[in-house]
């Protein structure tokens, strides 16, 4: 049995902790109730006559549709983007062992730590003397490049858990350095490249200071951005389209991060793939 003083700790861990649930808790709740009240404020009250006019008034091409399917295209693009980049650096890294390589991730992950904020000048510059403000591959291309230093990390963590056994016995039968790539080790580490994918993908879902730099034109905008319609002049908010918008804006996050722990609690289907 625990001793009293290991008891009275466990008790006032739990009591924290449960403290802190609740204060993380409010604000959902806020938004869950406030999108069914159509005089929603900022405190939490059940609706007096809960109703779906806050969905039905920002379901609408113009507010919700578009910037939905540009955060899909820019999220999308951008973890394809990144995914195809990450497998290619990852792979050298993975399987050639080199004295550059520690140096080579060092300064990978140091890439990790560079201010987004103090990078956008000159970025900016850049896009302009090349043409690509207000242009959404270009955005891709930007979104993919900061996005790719921890892709990398990632990837080459799950290329290690392939063994390089198997990919010598086709090397043996004739195959190229690409085609055990293509054939043998990406089908092997789907998972873990569907992690990364997922990964990058909800990243980019919620960024909001690369597209409202980079894209000027309303209906090029993420809705990450576009969600400051929502907040008038004088200090004005729709707090029940408000919070209506970030329900929507956060179902494909939900499902996504779903789709992360039922992945990360698997584990690669290896057995069998070399022979004793």
């Amino acid at each position: 049995m625990a001793a009293p003083r290991g008891r009275a700790m466990r008790w006032f861990a739990n009591i924290v902790l449960s403290v802190i649930g609740v204060i993380f808790l409010l604000p959902l709740v806020w938004l869950l109730l406030a999108s069914f009240d159509s005089t929603a404020t900022l405190s939490v009250k059940w609706p007096e006559a809960p109703s779906l006019d806050n969905f039905l008034a920002v379901l609408t091409p113009e507010i919700s549709l578009v910037p939905l399917w540009n955060s899909l295209v820019l999220s999308g693009g951008c973890a394809i983007v990144t995914v195809l980049a990450a497998i290619l650096a990852a792979y050298p890294l993975s399987r050639y062992k080199s004295r550059i390589n520690k140096p080579f991730l060092y300064g990978v992950l140091f890439g990790t730590c560079l201010p987004i904020t103090a990078m956008m000048v000159p970025v900016y510059a850049l896009f302009v003397a090349f043409n690509l403000i207000d242009n959404m591959f270009g955005t891709i291309l930007f979104l993919a490049a900061t996005s790719l230093p921890m892709a990398i990390w990632m990837m080459k963590n799950f290329m290690d858990s392939v063994p390089v056994s198997l990919e010598e016995a086709a090397w043996t039968d004739g195959a190229s350095a690409m085609a055990t790539l293509r054939l043998i080790v990406v089908p092997l580490m789907r998972p873990g490249i569907a992690v990364v994918f997922i990964f990058v993908f909800i990243q980019t879902w919620g960024n909001f200071f690369i597209p409202f730099i980079l894209l000027l034109s309303p209906d090029k905008l993420p809705a990450a951005v576009s969600i400051f319609s929502f907040f008038g002049q004088y200090g004005a908010v729709a707090y029940g389209q408000l919070a209506a918008f970030s329900l929507l804006y956060s179902l494909p996050v939900l499902a996504l991060y779903v789709l992360v722990s039922r992945l990360g609690g698997g584990s690669f289907a290896l057995a069998g793939a070399v022979k004793g």
